[in-house]
């Protein structure tokens, strides 16, 4: 187990991708011109993965690989002295959304075995193939279609699929992650710059990600205006067919039922106490006293992933715009996914 082979194949494979992102297309070399029909063909398979967010998440993972940042993150951890098999349920509704378990169980000493999403099955085994090339062979990995002689289980699914995997996987040590959503709270003081940056945290990916903010909580005196005025540097939206389809089915639904909504064209406002909103609808809901706010935070805790706000009010959270910039401790339902991993 040559975790330093490991981790330099790691960092290898970050400055490849970096590379990549960084060339013009005419400058392409065959494992480039390689690279980008994979993407393409993940787009084609699965249309909410566009090129652009495929980019931006892969982009994201260049931030994270650098030797500083692996080596901060596993100094907390203990490699294990005897490699265990763990089963990989992997999501598929943002891209390169499992590659974090992926990589944790790989870094921890053990060897995952991993069935993919349906919705995700290009760049997870391309880039642990490089992965393996660049770091010598070391890394250890299955691609399954069914779960098999296995150690330990992490695997993610909608509510209902968690309580059949909950049943399934009730004699294993294991993992089950549910669905989860995050939230925005307003102190009423924004800049426009912020709510801008608390745009990215709602539009990025669609919406479709746990980290993706469907729910604002603003003061009673807030212009909802303001919202809209932020949220304009996305109104492309709208041109992405699968999209569309969500916001004029649930923009005639509302009509239908005569409820009360506020539209610019391509996201809908509704004032819904509910934490979870249907995809180009933002639920929100105005408050008098931020102790009513962080009642509600507490008693959703379980489906909250994260929660966008000023440090100042006090509520645990992270500053506008980083919601889809989660490091490398930063763990999905907020399980020690390494820690679990030590007792395997």
């Amino acid at each position: 187990m040559n975790i330093e082979n490991k981790v330099l194949g790691l960092i290898k494979l970050s400055v490849y991708i970096k590379e990549f992102l960084a060339k013009n297309p005419a400058d392409y070399n065959d494992h480039d011109t390689e690279f980008e029909l994979l993407l393409r063909r993940s787009e084609i398979e699965n249309p909410w993965f566009t090129l652009e967010n495929q980019k931006f998440a892969l982009t994201e993972w260049t931030h994270l690989l650098t030797q500083e940042n692996i080596n901060n993150w596993l100094r907390n951890y203990s490699v294990s002295k005897t490699s265990k098999r763990v089963g990989l349920i992997l999501a598929g509704n943002i891209p390169l959304v499992g590659l974090h378990d992926v990589i944790s169980v790989v870094l921890s000493g053990h060897i995952p075995l991993i069935k993919l999403s349906s919705k995700d099955k290009q760049m997870v085994p391309f880039l642990l193939k490089k992965w393996n090339e660049l770091s010598d062979g070391a890394v250890q990995f299955e691609f399954v279609e069914r779960l098999e002689n296995f150690d330990a289980v992490i695997a993610t699914g909608s509510n209902n699929t968690a309580r059949y995997l909950e049943y399934y996987f009730k004699d294993h040590l294991s993992i089950i992650r549910k669905n989860r959503t995050s939230a925005a709270v307003l102190k009423g003081d924004e800049t426009p710059e912020e709510l801008q940056l608390m745009a990215e945290d709602i539009f990025r990916y669609f919406g479709l990600g746990c980290r993706n903010v469907t729910r604002i909580f603003i003061p009673e005196d807030f212009l909802i205006d303001r919202l809209f005025e932020s949220f304009i540097g996305f109104q492309d939206i709208i041109n992405h067919n699968k999209y569309a389809n969500n916001y004029d089915y649930n923009r005639a639904v509302y009509l239908l039922n005569q409820d009360k909504f506020w539209d610019n064209n391509f996201v809908m406002l509704k004032e819904d106490d509910k934490l979870f909103s249907p995809l180009s609808v933002i639920h929100f809901s105005r408050y008098s006293s931020l102790d009513d706010v962080k009642n509600f935070i507490a008693e959703n805790e379980e489906n909250i992933q994260c929660i966008v706000a000023k440090d100042e009010l006090g509520l645990d959270s992270i500053p506008f715009g980083e919601a889809q910039h989660p490091a490398l401790d930063t763990y999905a339902d907020n399980v020690d996914t390494m820690k679990f991993l030590e007792v395997v």
